[in-house]
């Protein structure tokens, strides 16, 4: 229970995010990030799992080399589209020999070259099916699950939208990890729906600094929805063409963003790094935590 004691701490955790590289190159410079983003103390770090579970391999070897090789708590991403009851299990049984003891579990997306994807002969339907799965495995996991500060995307009616989010926390979830989000009102408002539903849990932010403008546009197509404040597009407006300037303006918004949220009582902070850690140390060394 070491993860979710941690979110229940007075003082916000600090977390980052990871995904699989493509080659072995890849993987020992992603080792040297996260060895290098571990002297930051994390809470925990987390590995993300590839549309309709393209990583599957690539995220259990990169899980099972930060635990073996650092002493980061590390949280496999777990996604139900495209697996079988079966897979499930067996993947569960993975993660429970590799000692881990937390997950995220997602919906997920579904095979990037699959666009006609048939999502209603998947065993798993929705991530409160998967949550429930997970809480009913022989070994005991902590787990959790993805929130929605500016509204789920499949999901118009946002009413609905909470109630099918309580659907995934009354099936066993344990903490809640927020998609990235750059205005802070959308944050503040979702906790107080979710208490508003009685729903309790520890909320950790996703946060994502902006270091170049083709990075947020790429964002803006891949996050259809997402909100751009105009103090941010204001303060990248001012830094002109220069991708120095550009990549300052983005990380000081992201430290005004984060101790705001810290200031507001924020369970956790967990930034997206890319894979990348200067950035993510500008940003944690500012914050003090």
């Amino acid at each position: 229970m070491e993860i979710l004691s941690s979110l229940r701490a007075e003082r916000p955790t600090l977390s980052f995010e990871f995904f699989p590289p493509k080659s072995d190159k890849g993987a020992e410079e992603l080792l040297k990030t996260v060895h290098q983003l571990g002297k930051l103390d994390p809470a925990f770090v987390s590995v993300t799992y590839g549309a309709g579970g393209a990583t599957r391999e690539r995220t259990r070897e990169l899980v099972q080399r930060i635990l073996k090789e650092t002493a980061v708590p590390t949280i496999p991403h777990l996604t139900c589209i495209g697996h079988s009851r079966e897979e499930m299990g067996e993947i569960l049984d993975q993660y429970a020999e590799d000692q881990v003891g937390t997950l995220l579990a997602l919906r997920g997306d579904p095979p990037q070259n699959q666009g006609d994807y048939d999502r209603g002969q998947d065993d798993f339907q929705f991530a409160s099916e998967l949550v429930s799965f997970i809480s009913n495995h022989p070994h005991s996991f902590e787990i959790g699950v993805a929130g929605f500060p500016e509204g789920h995307p499949t999901t118009q009616n946002r009413l609905m939208e909470m109630d099918y989010f309580k659907a995934k926390v009354d099936h066993g979830a344990d903490y809640i990890c927020t998609q990235l989000f750059f205005d802070n009102h959308d944050f503040f408002d979702y906790r107080d729906r979710c208490s508003l539903h009685g729903i309790d849990l520890p909320i950790v932010a996703g946060i994502m600094p902006i270091t170049t403008l083709t990075g947020m546009k790429r964002m803006a197509d891949l996050a259809a929805g997402s909100r751009f404040p105009a103090r941010l597009l204001r303060a990248l407006d001012q830094a002109g063409d220069d991708p120095q300037s550009i990549r300052q303006a983005g990380i000081d918004y992201a430290i005004h963003q984060c101790q705001e949220l810290i200031d507001g009582a924020v369970s956790g902070l967990h930034l997206y790094t890319l894979n990348k850690s200067s950035a993510t140390q500008e940003i944690a060394r500012a914050l003090d935590l």
